[in-house]
């Protein structure tokens, strides 16, 4: 017998479901393209706390695309191997050992990782790669300079087009695209591709309404020691002034170029968020103080509530 909730509790329940009808009648339908980093894959119940708040995007008819890094996974399985890991402005540099590593992690561990709790849930989600379907195109990224050194990131791929109708036929369909960023040329030489990049590619081929990155911080910070400050938003701007200060780096850096890259191609809202946070990615989702970042082209733009936040 189900327990009766208490006057307080259907209260709580009822002021919940009423703050979030007007985004459920807005977002209906629309697509949201989420990137997780390989932090949050790391357990089954890791897995099970982000895919649980998927799910009830799904439930309520957003269109959700999920696309998966595993860095700290390949890192890990690299270690026990013996193979160094080398790291570029955030960006992994890919050996034919590494490559192998990085296909088994992300095609293997933590997408079936994500699809299998998706079935334990209720979710109808299908793992495909960037090689599924042609998704994405891509080549052998040349030796490049950085930071005045000529630097071989080895096999990772750059990404040439999209062809994203595989993807449109299974959001069609009412399935969830779980998405490895892996991919291969035309002579079928696989490719690491940075998974940011891959996301915000996805969310600008599919006009998607809503862009959110789930990371290991809480959020952009104005400042990388210290948790408190956190930016509740800001713009195109605001973002090259942290860059111009230093206060951007490392695994930040390719992030950062994928949230231009999404807003520049019409993506109208970007999400920083924490995949730790509980229950953030809804809290975000369905309320005007949210809890990570909201990136937009020009803050003068934001409507009053989103600016209060």
């Amino acid at each position: 017998m189900t327990a009766r909730l208490s006057s307080n509790e259907r209260t709580i329940v009822i002021t919940a479901l009423r703050h979030a009808l007007p985004y459920l009648r807005v977002f209906k339908n629309k697509i949201f393209v989420i990137k997780a980093g390989g932090d949050a894959f790391v357990s089954n119940e890791t897995t099970r706390a982000l895919m649980e708040q998927i799910g009830i995007l799904h439930q309520v008819g957003i269109r959700v695309v999920l696309v998966h890094g595993g860095g700290p996974q390949s890192t890990a399985l690299s270690q026990r191997l013996g193979l160094a890991t080398q790291m570029v402005e955030g960006r992994r540099v890919t050996d034919a050992q590494t490559l192998e590593v990085s296909t088994m992690v992300l095609n293997g561990e933590i997408n079936t990782r994500i699809v299998a709790q998706c079935r334990a849930l209720g979710i109808p989600a299908i793992g495909i790669s960037g090689v599924d379907g042609g998704l994405i195109k891509a080549v052998k990224r040349p030796p490049v300079q950085v930071g005045g050194q000529t630097v071989d990131y080895g096999f990772v791929g750059d990404i040439l087009g999209l062809d994203t109708s595989i993807m449109l036929k299974l959001l069609d369909n009412n399935l969830v695209p779980i998405v490895s960023p892996l991919s291969s040329d035309d002579q079928g030489t696989l490719l690491n591709i940075n998974a940011d990049t891959v996301a915000a590619m996805i969310a600008c081929e599919l006009k998607a309404e809503k862009f959110v990155m789930a990371t290991g911080a809480p959020g952009i910070l104005e400042s990388l020691e210290d948790p408190r400050s956190l930016i509740s938003y800001i713009d195109r701007a605001g973002l090259r002034r942290l860059r111009d200060e230093g206060k951007l780096s490392g695994g930040m850096l390719p992030k950062v170029a994928a949230i231009e890259r999404a807003l520049s191609g019409g993506v109208p809202r970007v999400h920083v968020i924490s995949y730790a946070q509980q229950d953030g990615l809804l809290l975000e989702v369905f309320t005007n103080e949210g809890t990570g970042t909201l990136v937009v082209n020009d803050t003068k733009n934001l409507r009053p509530e989103e600016q209060a936040s």
